[in-house]
């Protein structure tokens, strides 16, 4: 009996270990011209798609046009499917939308990922799913640390705007499913005094929100945009007016097109963004060229 009790604790112990050991799933990531990143999934074991990582949204989304071609037929904001992505099979509920990001079937979000660690690497062009930070993340402090805030379901970091010598500090949703560079809330820089008036303006557009609503945004040049330590000048940023994307919040958004510009490690254990300059980081913005 004891003999098989000393057994049992070995059992327990080497399980302890394997658990605590770190464990990663790496999967081919794309970016395209778009600014849209991307994975390869398999939907329902039937429908292998390609999608957006969105972090501005939640579990799982496909548009109109690619529920009528996939085989599955899904029922739609309260069945659990299975997602698999990499080696790895979520469970996720499906809703649908009228838009996603271009080149792909729709979109999944953060919340997947709850309690693990996601690298996005654009210089190997990979994603990695790790259950623990790697100690590279500590190495020569080579990482600009972020805390993540949430407001309902949606990630926060704290950037920075500057103009004309004024500097104003504000809570971004961290959105990689927005393809532009920053979107900032007409109401917040009213209420902080920014002079948006000394930004030149660059062009007027009708955007469209996942639903197929119309925008209207102005695109403005911004002297100077602040993530973590790393400053970034001259950022072409569209300041939204009306029809604004989270209902009874006004927030800023950082997009893509800046996202991009940084490998990171997103923890969603600990909540923070860790995230250093990438071979994109002097790349031109779109609204440049």
């Amino acid at each position: 009996m004891k003999q098989n009790f000393l057994i049992l604790l070995s059992i327990i112990s080497f399980q302890s270990f394997a658990q605590s050991k770190i464990t990663s799933d790496t999967i081919s990531l794309q970016l395209n011209k778009y600014n849209t990143v991307f994975v390869k999934a398999v939907f329902n074991e039937k429908d292998t798609l390609n999608l957006n990582f969105d972090t501005g949204t939640t579990e799982l989304v496909l548009t109109n046009k690619t529920l009528k071609k996939i085989k599955s037929v899904p029922n739609l904001y309260d069945t659990v499917y299975k997602l698999k992505i990499g080696n790895t099979v979520y469970n996720t509920k499906v809703y649908d939308a009228e838009l996603a990001g271009e080149e792909t079937d729709g979109r999944f979000g953060w919340d997947l990922f709850k309690d693990k660690i996601v690298e996005i690497n654009y210089d190997l062009n990979i994603m990695v799913i790790h259950s623990a930070l790697t100690k590279s993340i500590y190495t020569k402090n080579r990482f600009s640390k972020l805390k993540i805030e949430f407001f309902k379901d949606l990630p926060l970091v704290a950037c920075e705007i500057k103009q004309n010598g004024v500097k104003n500090k504000s809570l971004f949703l961290f959105d990689t499913g927005f393809d532009r560079t920053v979107m900032l809330d007409n109401d917040i820089l009213k209420q902080e005094n920014f002079p948006v008036e000394k930004m030149k303006i660059l062009k007027k557009v009708m955007m469209k929100g996942a639903q197929g609503n119309e925008i209207p945004v102005i695109t403005s040049n911004l002297e100077q945009f602040k993530i973590g330590k790393y400053k970034l000048n001259n950022v072409p940023a569209q300041i939204l007016t009306t029809n604004k994307p989270i209902r009874n919040k006004n927030i800023h958004i950082v997009g893509n097109e800046i996202l991009k510009r940084f490998n990171m490690f997103l923890d969603f254990k600990e909540n923070f963004v860790y995230i250093k300059p990438n071979k994109l980081f002097k790349d031109k913005y779109i609204e440049q060229k």
